[in-house]
């Protein structure tokens, strides 16, 4: 559990915030941030979110004023670094915050880093880590309860839907009786779990369901089955009208084949560079040390990486790295039939 006393002495000694998270914002990341603004915020502190890309659609009912800031384009390094105290949620690695690292290396505020990953970058921040934890909102839900401070419904839902989506709407390892409990605690607060999951998982477009015809009809099994694959190329979003974010989770759908112990999707981005998201349903793989042999990281049933080269490299480096780490495939066991007598 994390000591939040030194983040509680730096917010009572400062006035001005600044919230960052990762490149390619999810559910946890702006539900974090924009719950810690309200925590903020209902202290009388000034706060102001500022991340590395925009909130992709699907997810800007977290945000309906728009009140979070993309680097270089609503706001310039400069301005964002005029500030007090830099809080960063939901990361520690410097690949993931792009041109907020210029913010980070430049400011003279304090740094502070609240996340649940394994792995990250140094900050020279005030690290408040706690890898046991489901997701950031769990951390956040418990320092507004350490702060003293009673979210209000819009504030608790934020956070809610960092948690579900964390935890693949509580159905993953994850999720435990820490991450329930403070579920329940958040719905006591007026959270409706049945709107947010409407929002966030019934909203579809026409698009993305022909974007996801698509990249399903490309699942692939290897290594005796028990890894699954897709792929997705930039002229797929082009022909479907979809948008990248509409790739998010659609290779958990890999992990429901029989057999499939580890899977990964390899998204082609416009700057020629190949994101590939890793998922595990065994514990005798962690995707996060996989990512890590590719630069990025993450958690060790979930995991992300970035790779600078083609559709055709990524592929054979990704499926070497993980069928090293799977072994040879187990040799099927022939069943000889009774002779009849």
């Amino acid at each position: 559990m994390i000591d939040w006393q030194p983040l509680k002495e730096l917010i009572e000694s400062h006035q001005r915030f600044i919230i960052t998270s990762h490149v390619r914002p999810d559910a946890d990341a702006i539900g974090s941030e924009r719950g810690l603004q309200a925590i903020l915020e209902s202290l009388g502190k000034e706060v102001r979110i500022v991340n590395p890309s925009a909130t992709s659609p699907h997810l800007q009912f977290l945000d309906p004023d728009n009140t979070i800031l993309k680097i270089r384009t609503d706001i310039s390094i400069d301005d964002a670094c005029d500030t007090e105290v830099h809080i960063v949620v939901d990361t520690s690695a410097r690949g993931q915050l792009l041109d907020v690292c210029k913010v980070l290396d430049k400011t003279q505020a304090k740094k502070v880093v609240i996340d649940h990953h394994v792995g990250g970058d140094d900050l020279q921040a005030l690290e408040l880590r706690d890898t046991t934890a489901a997701a950031a909102g769990v951390l956040v839900t418990e320092l507004a309860e350490y702060l003293g401070v009673t979210l209000d419904p819009t504030a608790a839902s934020v956070l809610f839907a960092a948690i579900a989506t964390d935890t693949g709407w509580f159905r993953f390892s994850n999720t435990d009786s820490r991450t329930l409990q403070t579920a329940a605690r958040l719905i006591d607060l007026g959270v409706r779990p049945d709107l947010l999951y409407r929002e966030l998982y019934e909203h579809s477009t026409l698009a993305r369901l022909k974007l996801h015809g698509i990249i399903l009809s490309r699942v692939t099994v290897a290594a005796g089955g028990r890894l699954g694959y897709t792929q997705v190329y930039l002229k797929d979003f082009a022909e479907t009208g979809a948008h990248p974010a509409d790739t998010e989770d659609i290779v958990n759908h890999c992990l429901t084949i029989s057999g499939v112990r580890v899977a990964f999707i390899l998204v082609e981005q416009q700057n020629k560079q190949v994101k590939c998201s890793f998922r595990s349903r065994s514990d005798e793989v962690d995707v996060a040390a996989i990512a890590n042999q590719f630069g990025g990281g993450g958690h060790v049933k979930a995991a992300g990486a970035m790779l600078n080269c083609d559709m055709t490299e990524a592929l054979s480096r990704v499926q070497s790295a993980i069928e090293t780490v799977l072994g040879p495939a187990p040799t099927p066991v022939e069943v000889t039939p009774p002779h009849p007598e």
